[in-house]
């Protein structure tokens, strides 16, 4: 059928309710993982030093197929599209849950996050296409709740699951929800179709060779199973993947992301500030969990209380933000609050064995605070000075960045752990020391970031700010 509003009544009532669903699965999903890492790794026979691939693979393959799932529901349909994804991210939580080493569990987070790129997006495009626009800020206000609570779940949920019964549940807990969200869609959500232009199949290939080649490079640079001379070979491929896209884009009527698109000054600081800055802070979901359990030795349930605190002050907040950028605007707030996040994450530097718990639990908090402002800051600012014309694209581009730059933060981060853990207590890995010196090196790339938001003007996105900053769901993390 093609795009329209819904009259059924029953469709109208319901349909919200299946898009919170699919949120919560991925933004439960999204957290639950970070304090089982240890457990699985322990259950593999790997350090859980070395464990981000899990995570990476994911988010990765989840950035590169984005720009794929609204042209697909739009060419085949919403609900088959809907439909096919949950029933991949199931699948793929399935063999999540039998994988026997890091290889396969790797592979199965692969399959799984094909289905978990296209699970919400499809979810959000046909709410926007069923109900009225005086209707749907309260439709998308209803469905982003799951989006905030999933994070203060996860933590607690994955430790209690990893300590009372086994890693495994941290996927199976995936399973009963996925059937109830198939079984559910078969008879809510409407298949809406609409007019598609041809896929930039090329396009697509050279972008996604280019971010992958960039990964590899920083993910498996101390690979003893990758040589120097093949990391050199998978740089240099990546540069070409991405000169070549430019040369190409510049030349095709409709290419994946239009190069006009960063000549609006506020949309290209915000993904360079989205990229840049994750570098710094895109690993803490990582590293504190890790440090409680490694670091500290705590158990994965008390682990995951102890990250309640984080999230709590981070929905809470949110209901800032507005105001203060309202007062000093996007330059002053970003500039100012990248800083003040960097130096924060530095003090993590500061701790050792006999720090008392609640001085990391302070810090946890301060964390939470920070990255509310700094991320829903730097998302609206992408998105201020965007019309009609290119605020589909510019969303879709935002999304790209914000996954491509989590995977990057959490490589980084992994990268220098594993540097210290080598520097400081060879191939042990128990030395706190380790996590104190990733953070100090994290909290400086985060303060030297802060360098992007300068090219801001002090008016920028004013006509944003004197109205209203809308948080964006994916960063209730």
């Amino acid at each position: 059928m093609k795009a329209g509003v819904i009259k059924d009544p029953k469709i109208q009532k319901y349909l919200p309710w299946l898009g919170a669903l699919a949120i919560f699965m991925q933004a439960l999903d999204a957290t639950i993982l970070n304090t089982g890492l240890p457990s699985i790794a322990k259950s593999l026979g790997e350090s859980p030093l070395q464990m981000q691939s899990v995570i990476v693979s994911y988010t990765l393959t989840v950035a590169l197929l984005i720009p794929l799932s609204g042209w697909l529901a739009d060419r085949f349909g919403t609900k088959k599209i809907f439909i096919l994804a949950v029933t991949l991210f199931t699948l793929g939580s399935l063999f999540c849950s039998v994988s026997r080493n890091l290889d396969e569990l790797i592979l199965s987070r692969i399959f799984q996050a094909i289905g978990g790129s296209m699970m919400v997006p499809v979810a959000r495009l046909t709410l926007i296409y069923a109900y009225p626009k005086d209707k749907l800020l309260k439709v998308i206000n209803f469905i982003t709740i799951p989006a905030l609570i999933g994070p203060m779940l996860g933590p607690t949920v994955g430790g209690f699951l990893v300590e009372k019964l086994s890693w495994h549940w941290i996927f199976l807990i995936n399973l009963p929800v996925g059937i109830i969200a198939v079984l559910f869609a078969r008879t809510i959500v409407p298949d809406f179709t609409n007019e598609v232009k041809r896929f930039d199949l090329w396009g697509w290939l050279l972008l996604s060779g280019g971010l992958t080649m960039i990964t590899i490079v920083i993910e498996r640079w101390d690979s003893p199973s990758i040589s120097v001379f093949n990391l050199i070979a998978f740089g240099l491929l990546a540069i070409l993947c991405i000169v070549g896209y430019v040369y190409y884009a510049k030349r095709t009527p409709f290419p994946l992301i239009k190069l006009s698109l960063f000549k609006i000054d506020t949309l290209k600081i915000g993904l360079i500030g989205n990229l840049v800055t994750r570098l710094g802070i895109g690993g803490m979901p990582l590293m504190i969990p890790l440090l409680l359990q490694v670091g500290y030795g705590y158990s994965a349930f008390y682990a995951g209380l102890m990250m309640i605190p984080q999230a709590l002050s981070n929905l809470i907040s949110r209901n800032f933000v507005v105001p203060i950028v309202k007062k000093y605007g996007y330059r002053k707030t970003l500039i100012s609050n990248t800083i003040l996040t960097g130096l924060l994450i530095s003090m993590f530097f500061f701790i050792d064995r006999n720090t008392p718990y609640w001085v990391v639990i302070l810090l946890m908090i301060g964390n939470g605070a920070f990255n509310a402002v700094q991320f829903t800051s730097m998302n609206t600012i992408s998105l201020a000075d965007l019309d009609n014309e290119t605020s589909s694209e510019g969303n879709s581009l935002l999304s790209v960045t914000q996954q491509l730059a989590i995977s990057l933060g959490i490589s980084v981060s992994a990268m220098f752990l594993l540097i210290f853990k080598k520097s400081f207590v060879g191939d042990t890995g128990d030395s706190i020391d380790v996590f104190r010196y990733t953070f100090l090196v994290m909290g400086l790339l985060t303060v030297i970031s802060s360098y992007v938001f300068t090219k801001l003007d002090s008016n920028s996105g004013a006509s944003m700010a004197g109205n209203r900053v809308y948080s964006n769901k994916d960063e209730a993390k």
